[in-house]
């Protein structure tokens, strides 16, 4: 393990933006922090978390795919990727950094996604363990220890500094290019720090929620379930639950006339709404309540189903913090496993 002062955290930052571009969590004056471009002057956000999650720096919520020129019947396809510049993301918590395994689960498997790829290659993730987890946060709930993220690497607060620890290939080549701002330590201070945090996170609201009811296998006991009809009953069907989550990664591909040819792009779309694959013949989910069941059924049983029983969440907290009228997923999983214990 190798420790960084407090007093060269800027060092470090300026040490790593020489070689690649870096990403930070910035307070945007809003209450709320985001990841921004680190440059001099810079200051990193000590919020707990971002209002969007680091998912944006591998799937972004736009994105081109390739032109089409056309000349009569001649029509050439132009591919207009450029090779992703070398970056890093710093700062990214645990729950973000378990949700691009799921992530990777859909779009490094075969047919792999070159553009996801591509930037997930260039991508360097050094994760921040949390020292004050919110009330919503619930991501012990999926196996996710927020005081021992993933990574490439791994950062921990200490009382005077930071303790950093490589666990790929890619985070010994950072730690190794910044090795003169850091000095060798152990890891007394780093396991204090847990067991604070760990404590926190025992007394949360959400700390004895569990999947009892959801999972792999349940998709016939679950899916005609009455309570679906007063789960969904208040549900705008606005999508903000869809777009705030780090591992939702349902979008729609789109052409655009550009007056000298066609760009296809593509796009974030959510499952909450009305025209999400709407084909010649309509849609085959036609209510609030088959697309509000859709979204959760993905979540909690179909995706462990595929996936060796890993869940589609990683109690993130954010879509509890920003549905407008307090619908989540906490509520859906108490309910179903309520229901299923009459």
């Amino acid at each position: 393990m190798k420790k960084l002062s407090l007093a060269k955290l800027n060092d470090l930052f300026a040490a790593i933006a020489q070689r690649e571009a870096l990403y930070l969590p910035v307070d945007n004056g809003t209450g709320k922090a985001e990841y921004t471009k680190w440059q001099e002057g810079t200051v990193y956000s000590t919020a707990l978390n971002t209002g969007r999650s680091a998912k944006d720096f591998f799937f972004p919520q736009t994105e081109n795919l390739m032109e089409f020129k056309m000349e009569g019947k001649r029509i050439d396809v132009i591919d207009t990727r450029e090779e992703c510049e070398d970056f890093v993301i710093f700062g990214v918590r645990a729950c973000d950094a378990a949700s691009f395994d799921i992530l990777d689960r859909v779009y490094l498997t075969d047919p792999v996604d070159t553009y996801y790829k591509n930037r997930r290659q260039h991508g360097t993730v050094v994760t921040m363990a949390c020292g004050r987890p919110a009330e919503t946060c619930f991501c012990g709930t999926f196996g996710i220890d927020a005081a021992d993220p993933k990574g490439d690497v791994t950062c921990w607060t200490v009382e005077d500094g930071y303790v950093l620890r490589a666990n790929t290939e890619k985070g010994e080549a950072l730690l190794a290019a910044v090795d003169g701002l850091l000095t060798d330590t152990d890891d007394k201070a780093v396991q204090a720090a847990q067991e604070k945090t760990r404590a926190i996170l025992a007394k949360l609201p959400l700390a004895a929620l569990s999947t009892e009811g959801v999972g792999q296998g349940l998709t016939k006991e679950l899916f005609d379930r009455p309570e679906w009809a007063s789960l969904s009953e208040a549900c705008l069907g606005c999508g903000t639950c869809t777009f705030v989550c780090p591992t939702c990664q349902c979008y729609d591909i789109r052409d655009f006339d550009t007056g000298h040819g066609i760009q296809r792009f593509r796009c974030w779309d959510s499952c909450m709404y009305s025209d999400f694959t709407k084909m010649a013949h309509g849609n085959p989910r036609v209510s609030q309540l088959e697309r509000f069941r859709q979204r959760f059924m993905h979540k909690l049983v179909y995706f462990p189903d595929n996936n060796d029983g890993l869940f589609g969440c990683v109690g993130c907290g954010r879509c509890l913090a920003r549905c407008p009228i307090s619908m989540n997923i906490v509520k859906v999983m108490k309910t179903l496993a309520k229901g299923g214990n009459k």
